[in-house]
């Protein structure tokens, strides 16, 4: 080899090196998470490492395939030459197994449904999206429990879980940690994080989480130092760490909104998560309730020593009622008024928390916070070392990722509509969904500015799921494949 062609052999080599750090995601990389195998693909981060996707799409238009499918908010999940997503008819739930290169429906599996769980009108029976290890795939059906099935459609074992308490259904999906299966389940009572051995179903362990009240996020991991697996979670008022193995409590931060719904994202163990509970919880706005001696004195008419429905005091919205009395009973006792008061007295708002560390890290680990308009359920977005967020009615704000300074503040591209799905991005490009379906690509430069804007001419609640040259995009009926005309599978 002469010198020459040495010295261009090791150039090449170095392009390539760098080329591959460029495109690395901000998740973790000791997980091995670089496919879209849980919501939200490599560490719940919505990044991928992908090129040539299309600018330019929609029903008739780059379109590789389209397949019909059931209602559900479920994102797809991708592992090999498989999708994975559940749905949802009148009476029955299904796990749904799709070729990745045709679109062509695999198999279809039929969950129990013992019951009916109450939902808000934002929510599906098949919210929850699947897992997978690349050779068994996990479902989480609220209306039973968790299920889990081999590649073909063969069910492994299933496990009955609930009935759930939260007044908005569940919504939090599974993720895999080593030979477990966690899922988290906030609810209004006996809120826990539960891990399940992925080989049977068998209980592994179990964690109480009582200071959480109401939420749908799904957890990200972290490797600490001394190389222990976390489990990183939101929830009401704190965001919390547990030990993967033993589901032991870590590390945790307070200061979260007392509803929690986004999957945080972290890149350089920072994590970012943003929570919104309701107007009365962005600054200017809240409320001070006053003691329960007070209200009772003032509102207990039966003199039973508890506040009904009809004895709730007028100072804030009746929904308020529902959000207190967590139990159910038609009552609020003393304790369930003095997490009301908590509840109203939390923040809404985006924070940016150093990850690690024992115990009680408040007062080291915020980095930076933001209490103004945030988003109630579409996850925040980090790329390229700048964060991103839209709201639920499509207001964007981006970030400097590293000390929290506002790029940009706007509507994307004046697209008046409500916001679910979470924005993802890969090859320069970042896609954000309305409910309606309009589709902007905009720049990864914290403009906002789009660069397409398509019609999918169906309402979309799902996070969308990228791999190489493609994007797939589940809408109210459809699942849809698009590429750019000519490109491989």
């Amino acid at each position: 080899m002469t010198n020459m062609f040495k010295c261009l052999f090791c150039v090449g080599l170095l392009v390539l090196l760098a080329l591959a750090m460029a495109c690395t995601p901000g998740a973790h990389e000791e997980f091995g998470l670089h496919d879209w195998s849980r919501f939200r693909g490599p560490n719940g981060s919505g990044l991928a490492v992908a090129s040539g996707l299309p600018l330019e799409f929609g029903p008739d238009k780059n379109v590789v395939w389209k397949t019909e499918l059931p209602a559900g908010h479920s994102s797809p999940i991708l592992a090999g030459s498989r999708i994975f997503l559940t749905a949802a008819d009148t009476e029955n739930l299904y796990t749904i197994c799709v070729d990745k290169a045709s679109g062509k429906e695999l198999w279809r599996r039929e969950a129990p449904r013992d019951r009916k769980e109450k939902l808000d009108p934002r929510n599906n029976p098949a919210s929850p999206s699947p897992a997978t290890d690349d050779k068994h795939v996990f479902v989480f059906i609220p209306d039973y429990g968790l299920l889990a099935y081999d590649f073909d459609g063969n069910e492994l074992w299933r496990v009955p879980q609930g009935p759930f308490n939260n007044i908005y259904g569940m919504g939090a999906s599974p993720v895999l940690v080593k030979d477990k299966v966690v899922l988290v389940y906030d609810q209004s009572t006996d809120s826990r994080i539960v891990a399940f051995n992925k080989k049977d179903g068998s209980l592994a362990w179990e964690s109480k989480r009582p200071e959480a009240t109401s939420g749908h996020c799904t957890p990200i991991l972290r490797t600490a130092e001394d190389g222990t697996t976390e489990i990183i979670v939101p929830g009401s008022f704190y965001l919390t760490a547990y030990n993967a193995d033993t589901g032991e409590k870590i590390w945790w931060v307070r200061g979260l909104s007392f509803e929690m719904k986004s999957t945080p994202v972290m890149k350089d163990d920072v994590v970012y998560i943003n929570g919104y509970g309701s107007p009365l919880n962005d600054p200017g706005n809240q409320v001070k309730l006053p003691a329960f001696t007070e209200v009772l004195s003032e509102q207990d008419t039966d003199q039973s020593g508890t506040i009904s429905r009809e004895e709730f005091p007028k100072i804030v919205q009746a929904f308020w009622f529902d959000v207190a009395d967590l139990n159910v009973d038609g009552s609020v006792i003393e304790t369930e008024w003095t997490y009301l008061q908590a509840a109203l007295d939390s923040k809404n708002g985006m924070l940016a928390i150093k990850a690690g560390g024992k115990g009680d890290m408040t007062e080291t680990a915020v980095r930076w916070t933001y209490h103004k308009t945030v988003p109630q359920l579409p996850s925040p977005l980090l790329y390229k070392d700048i964060l991103y967020m839209v709201d639920d009615g499509g207001r964007a704000t981006s970030f400097q990722a590293e000390t929290g300074e506002v790029i940009a503040q706007k509507r994307v591209q004046d697209v008046r509509d409500a916001y679910y799905a979470s924005p993802v991005a890969a090859d320069d490009k970042i896609f954000i969904i309305s409910r309606s379906g309009k589709v902007v690509v905009a720049k990864p430069d914290g403009s906002f500015k789009a660069m397409a804007v398509n019609d999918l001419q169906d309402q979309v609640y799902a996070t969308p799921a990228i791999e190489n040259d493609r994007i797939y995009i589940r809408t109210k009926s459809t699942l849809y494949c698009f590429a750019e005309q000519q490109s491989n599978p």
